[in-house]
């Protein structure tokens, strides 16, 4: 049965010398893998160019259930974009971002309102100008509030500890040593405060930045099941000074 869908694609494969299997953020259906055909032809109705990391695409694809792998036999853009893939900061990010959502999103379900998420924050980089620097530490504290993750910030005072397994603030250090001190859990409650049209305003240097991002991984890594280390992650904390 051919469906349409809207999705955005997180992970690329090689599946065999005639296609790929692309994963792909769907509006409708969650997370789900197809198989995409290497072109032969500039005919071909399904281009590789059009499944880079974060692109939104809008396809047809052929289910089959038992098999989990769905061919898809029409795509193109949904949104064209401006300069997140030629833009080497946000194309890193975007690399990054990707194999994240990759890793963290396995339900195969319909969350519209994690995938509007998904696609305001996407479009938001590729049409800023400047000041991105913080934006995936954004995106991924605010991601938490999806994943049901969101850092429980009532008992905030200076001075406190940052406990990464019960995701709170306390005023003592935890006795399970899964925590943030409280010099870095300060930066941790600074970045809850930051949006998209905010974070500029505030300054962290590129240690602060990447001790963030490192606290961010930790805390995704002890709350999903089989989270991984991730391999662009390293690279990203190079780009930004």
């Amino acid at each position: 049965m051919l469906q349409k869908y809207t999705g955005i694609v997180l992970h690329t494969v090689k599946y065999n010398d005639k296609s790929n299997i692309i994963h792909i953020y769907t509006e409708t259906e969650g997370e789900m893998s197809f198989l995409v055909p290497l072109p032969r032809s500039r005919k071909a109705t399904v281009k590789s160019v059009l499944f880079q990391p974060l692109s939104i695409v809008e396809f047809e694809a052929e289910i089959r259930p038992k098999t989990g792998l769905h061919p898809i036999k029409e795509a193109r853009m949904w949104y064209l974009f401006h300069s997140l893939p030629y833009d080497p900061y946000k194309s890193a990010i975007a690399m990054f971002l990707a194999e994240f959502l990759f890793r963290a999103l396995k339900e195969e379900a319909e969350n519209r309102p994690l995938f509007a998420y998904l696609i305001h924050s996407i479009q938001w980089l590729d049409t800023c100008d400047s000041n991105f620097a913080n934006f995936h530490l954004v995106f991924l504290m605010r991601l938490s509030r999806f994943l049901g993750l969101y850092p429980n910030t009532e008992n905030y005072t200076d001075g406190c500890y940052f406990d990464l397994m019960n995701a709170c603030f306390s005023p003592s250090k935890p006795l399970h040593g899964m925590f943030v001190r409280p010099e870095e859990a300060a930066q941790i409650r600074t970045l809850l405060r930051m949006n998209y049209d905010t974070m500029h305003l505030f300054s962290m240097s590129r240690r602060e930045r990447n001790r963030c991002l490192d606290i961010m991984d930790e805390y995704y890594r002890l709350h999903l099941p089989d989270f991984p280390e991730l391999k662009s992650l390293t690279v990203l904390q190079e780009l930004f000074t």
